[in-house]
């Protein structure tokens, strides 16, 4: 077993979709003596001159990235990358996410190497890489943002919540959906994720309604946060991925 990675190893089987403007290919990186693998939505347009935008997309606590995958974030905005990441497994023996620092951060080292082989690989738009998760990927979202804050520039976590020893410190626009009967991830614990990145990020006195049960704090500032708060539980609501990438779209590194 390789104590540090040294080269990234890519493995793709290249799968031509129904369209000649967009392919997936399954990539494969070692890790840490780890095999890690994604599948990857791409436009013809990610290997010409002009850069392109990468989302980072992580499935909750015992789904996969075949089943994440249909959140179709990829055809939410087809103009850019988008990587739908596999979990190892939990002690609990399902795919997962680590939601703290420490135990070999064999998550974010994941990311780190991911974002380093992309970069070779397609033209990314640095200014322009984001990351969004459902309910344990969630959770890894937000340590994206206590861990990686530099990395990205902006968060979308869905029926999440923070742990305590998480504590992201450099303000980035967030954009969090939960539900108000959500029992697996309780509201309440949500309720505290939101306003943590609300004091984070210094917008806690102007809001503006962005729609039905959709709020924005500080919606004129470089770092807003954003909150859609719907009727149901633990779901990714219908119009989810849409909503996400409007909100990614909003926002760059350079403004």
């Amino acid at each position: 077993m390789r104590k540090r990675l040294t080269h990234v190893s890519l493995v793709g089987l290249l799968l031509i979709l129904g369209t000649r403007s967009a392919s997936t290919e399954v990539i494969r990186w070692q890790v840490e003596g780890e095999t890690r693998e994604a599948i990857i939505y791409a436009p013809a347009a990610a290997r010409g001159d002009d850069a392109v935008p990468l989302i980072l997309s992580f499935h909750g606590y015992g789904d996969n990235m075949q089943n994440f995958q249909h959140t179709n974030m990829h055809l939410a905005w087809r103009d850019a990358i988008v990587v739908y990441f596999q979990g190892l497994e939990t002690r609990g023996g399902l795919l997962g996410w680590q939601v703290e620092q420490g135990g070999g951060d064999r998550d974010l080292k994941l990311v780190d190497v991911a974002i380093a082989s992309l970069r070779e690989r397609y033209n990314v738009d640095d200014d322009r890489t984001y990351a969004t998760g459902f309910s344990n990927g969630g959770m890894f979202t937000y340590l994206l943002w206590a861990e990686r804050p530099g990395v990205f520039a902006a968060f979308a976590p869905v029926a999440a919540r923070l742990r305590p020893s998480v504590r992201p410190e450099q303000p980035k626009p967030l954009f969090h959906i939960a539900g108000k009967r959500d029992q697996l991830v309780r509201f309440s614990d949500q309720r505290v994720a939101i306003e943590v990145a609300i004091a984070v990020n210094g917008v806690g006195a102007r809001t503006t309604r962005c729609g039905n049960d959709c709020t924005v704090y500080g919606h004129s500032t470089p770092a807003p946060v954003m909150t859609w708060i719907h009727d149901g539980a633990h779901v990714y609501p219908r119009g989810t991925a849409e909503r996400i990438v409007s909100f990614f779209r909003a926002h760059s590194r350079t403004r």
